[in-house]
């Protein structure tokens, strides 16, 4: 990014031809920061740039110039005033919705699905999604990628990078899936590895990225859903099987040394309950899953359908059954009491629920936070906000955002890269 610093004249001119927005020496390391900023909606409005950055409105004005000119956020100089409002209305920032995307995919025990997603968190387009994992996880992941490729292909839009999320823990710095038990994939299968070259085998000629699907529907979340503005975020999830957790601490993921932290799905929340695969019991991996819920109202599963779909229907259409009623509060009670454990152990200012732990929460509130209050002694002094993810597809989402935070951290430099 050469040339002079951009002085408060606005934007350069040359050889009379149109004006070019300016190019910055000392702006350049505000890109990053002002780019985030824009992608979370912390900054809906130059004049909020200015102050986040803490630059002159110069600085921010030919910062938000440099974005625009590379594709990636809009800027609207002529803005309606709000009502009430007094001296000209700042230029509204947005992210470009014609911009680049990433290639984002999730893998689970009913399928995976593949989608496109724009700064801003947009999920610009996305496939249906497969319901029929084979064993081998370089056959599965080949055909994510190429589910993705004909996506890119349809829309015409650039790719940045490539994001993938996966049921099971995920080790640093190797990117292995040690647990993908639900996949029927070999414990310790070189995920990243495999979808990196998946993905250079596809000509995509990208960075790919993978991790634990909770992690990536927290990390989500947090930028652009139910935990915006928390500081300390817990978010507790089942999906199509067992359960998973994830941990936001002032803005990024709590890993771990080796990214196995928030192994939650196995602490013990009924001690007589079912075998777990760890080798111990009533874990709430077992215990407040779909499958559990399903067993606890004694339904057979339909091993042809999704259990996550069977799961959150049942407890829609059931609420008349005793039945079911009984399954809703022994699994509320299960969840309430393996959140007051992290809630002891943690102390979030925020707690949020995905999967059919969202759809628990939404049938018995009040009994779910009651449970929490009393096994916590921070309930007891207040209570900690127990919310429901409002992302559809979180982990898709969150997929995205491990591919986009390479141009997040250097938007010039990633562009620029080959």
């Amino acid at each position: 990014m050469g040339g002079r610093a951009a002085s408060g004249t606005g934007s350069q001119t040359t050889g009379g031809g149109p004006a070019r927005p300016p190019r910055l020496e000392r702006g350049r390391s505000a890109l990053g920061p002002a780019l985030e900023l824009v992608h979370t909606g912390r900054a809906p409005t130059r004049a909020v740039l200015t102050a986040e950055l803490g630059v002159t409105r110069a600085t921010a004005g030919a910062v938000a110039a440099e974005l625009e000119a590379l594709g990636l956020i809009r800027i609207d100089a002529r803005p309606s005033a709000a009502a009430g409002s007094q001296g000209r209305p700042s230029h509204r920032l947005s992210v470009a919705e014609d911009g680049p995307v990433a290639l984002a995919a999730q893998v689970h025990s009913d399928g995976y699905r593949v989608a496109l997603v724009g700064l801003g968190g947009r999920v610009v387009a996305t496939t249906p999604g497969c319901e029929i994992i084979d064993p081998d996880p370089a056959d599965v992941l080949r055909s994510v990628v190429e589910a993705g490729v004909r996506l890119l292909a349809a829309s015409g839009r650039v790719c940045v990078g490539a994001g993938l999320a996966v049921p099971s823990a995920v080790a640093e710095p190797d990117g292995t899936a040690l647990n993908p038990l639900h996949l029927a994939w070999p414990a310790g299968s070189p995920v990243r590895e495999i979808f990196a070259d998946c993905v250079r085998e596809a000509g995509l000629g990208v960075p790919a990225f993978a991790a634990n699907d909770v992690n990536l529907g927290a990390l989500a979340e947090h930028r652009h859903g139910a935990g915006r503005g928390a500081r300390d975020l817990l978010c507790v999830a089942t999906g199509h099987r067992g359960v998973g957790g994830a941990l936001v601490l002032d803005g990024h993921l709590h890993t771990g040394s080796s990214g196995l932290a928030l192994e939650v799905g196995h602490l013990t929340v009924h001690p007589e309950g079912r075998p777990c695969h760890c080798g111990s019991r009533g874990c709430l991996d077992v215990e407040t899953d779909p499958l559990a819920f399903l067993l606890a109202a004694g339904r057979t599963p339909d091993s042809d359908g999704s259990l996550l779909h069977q799961a959150r229907e049942l407890l829609l259409t059931g609420r008349d059954d005793p039945a079911v009623r009984a399954a809703t509060e022994a699994l509320v009670d299960r969840l309430g009491l393996g959140l007051a454990g992290l809630v002891n152990i943690l102390n979030p200012d925020r707690i949020i629920l995905g999967g059919l732990h969202r759809a628990l929460l939404d049938a018995a509130p009040e009994r779910l936070r009651a449970v929490v209050a009393d096994r916590s002694l921070w309930g007891r002094s207040g209570g900690v906000p127990i919310l429901a993810c409002t992302l559809d597809h979180n982990s898709l989402v969150g997929a995205a955002e491990l591919a986009w935070q390479p141009v997040l951290d250097d938007p010039l430099g990633a562009l620029a890269a080959p």
